[in-house]
Order: structure tokens, then C-alpha cells, then sequence
């Protein structure tokens, strides 16, 4: 049978990277976006457009969309840099990063449950910028704050979904070279999406709630 790989923020970047290496794997892709792109359309089977994960409402009309699917993987992608300076800080800037990069995943992972199985698996994108131990370089408190509470509920979904054999991993893609970066990482997309993949295939319930880069390496918390 078919496996079934949900990915939001799919219609660029990373997640449309994943959604062609899922797409040539083999998978059925459903890519999830606001705004769908010729390319996503390319790679997924099939494309909810439209949805806004930080709304109840939208992701509810996600839910309903997806009521007769059961996932195998589900990637929460979407997500939100932004730069805030100390003596100026922007707190609507690190509140819609709260939203977007923390509370969004969460929500969405509580409203897709029911589609979930024993033996699927939730891959949270983080950033080990939200590492606070890996915090040497200061500044980014939105970002930094977003992806550290998305990396605390990661480990809670992880205790909580053990029981019914769903394992929860944070992972790290690596300095991208995307549009939130203008174009200035270290590797493409395509290699992140490959090495998010290989650790999404490693995941068990062993290790279910750890914190890993896209590479292999461990982070700490």
C-alpha cells in the first residue's frame, strides 16, 4: 500500500524539496500551503491551498479536508523568520512568530490525530537556533523563543502519542539556502529535504521526542 506524507508550507522551499523527494519515492504527497505553485502541483498528488495554520478555523477546514486520509508522515514545515534588535524589540513580530512557528504545529497536530496511526510519525522543522544551550550569538528572540517552544512541545507530543505508537521528532534542515535566508544557507533544499527524510526514517519510538539536525548530529536542547 501507498504511504501518505502530509507536508504544510509546501509550495516552496524546503517543503516543496520534500514534497518531490516524497513525490519521487514513490508516496502519495498532499501538499498543504496557502498559496499553491506550478511546482508543488508537479510533485503532489494532491494540494489543499488556502489554509492558514495559524487559524482555528483554517486548520479545521484541514481536518475535515483530510477525514478520509490516514497519514503516515506528517511534516510541519511552515514557518517564519523575522529579526528583532534589543532597544527596539518588535513584540507583534515575536508574537506572530510564536503563532506561526510554535502554536501553528501544535494545532495542527491536534487537529490531524485522528488520521494518525499506530506506526506514523510527526517531523516538527525546528531550527537549533531555538537550542538554548547553542545560543552564542544573541538577538533573534522571536525566532529563538518560537522554535524553542516548538521543540518543548515536540517533546511533550512525544510522551503523550508514545502510548499509541506514534513517534514525534524535532529536526533541524540545516542553513538552507531559501528565501527566509535571501538565498544565503550552506546546502540546498534538496539536501536538507533528503537528510530530513533519512532521520524521519530512523525515527522510532526509542528515540521519539529527540532533537536532531538534518545531518545525523544530535542537538542539545
Amino acid at each position: 500500500m501507498t504511504s501518505t506524507v502530509v507536508i504544510t508550507g509546501a509550495n516552496r522551499g524546503v517543503g516543496l524539496a520534500l514534497a518531490e523527494h516524497y513525490h519521487q519515492a514513490g508516496w502519495r504527497v498532499i501538499g498543504v500551503c496557502r498559496e499553491s505553485s506550478d511546482a508543488l502541483q508537479a510533485a503532489a498528488e494532491r494540494v489543499i491551498e488556502g489554509i492558514d495554520v495559524t487559524q482555528p478555523e483554517s486548520v479545521a477546514s484541514l481536518a475535515n479536508a483530510l477525514r478520509d486520509e490516514t497519514l503516515d508522515v506528517l511534516i510541519n514545515n511552515a514557518g517564519l523568520l523575522q529579526d528583532e534588535s534589543l532597544g527596539s524589540l518588535d513584540f507583534d513580530s515575536i508574537r506572530t512568530q510564536m503563532e506561526v512557528n510554535a502554536y501553528a504545529p501544535l494545532r495542527v497536530c491536534e487537529a490531524l490525530l485522528p488520521r494518525l496511526k499506530k506506526g506514523s510519525k510527526i517531523a516538527n522543522i525546528t531550527s537549533r537556533m531555538g537550542s538554548i544551550a547553542d545560543n552564542d550569538s544573541g538577538g533573534r528572540y522571536g525566532y529563538r523563543a518560537s522554535k524553542a517552544a516548538l521543540n518543548a512541545f515536540g517533546k511533550s507530543l512525544a510522551m503523550d502519542l508514545k502510548p499509541q505508537g506514534i513517534a514525534v521528532a524535532q529536526l533541524h534542515p540545516g542553513y538552507v539556502q531559501t528565501r527566509m535566508v535571501n538565498f544565503g544557507g550552506h546546502i540546498l533544499p534538496q539536501e536538507a529535504a533528503a537528510g530530513i527524510v533519512a532521520r524521519i526514517e530512523a525515527l522510532t519510538l526509542e528515540n521519539s521526542g529527540s532533537f536532531w539536525h538534518s545531518n545525523g548530529e544530535l542537538l542539545p536542547w
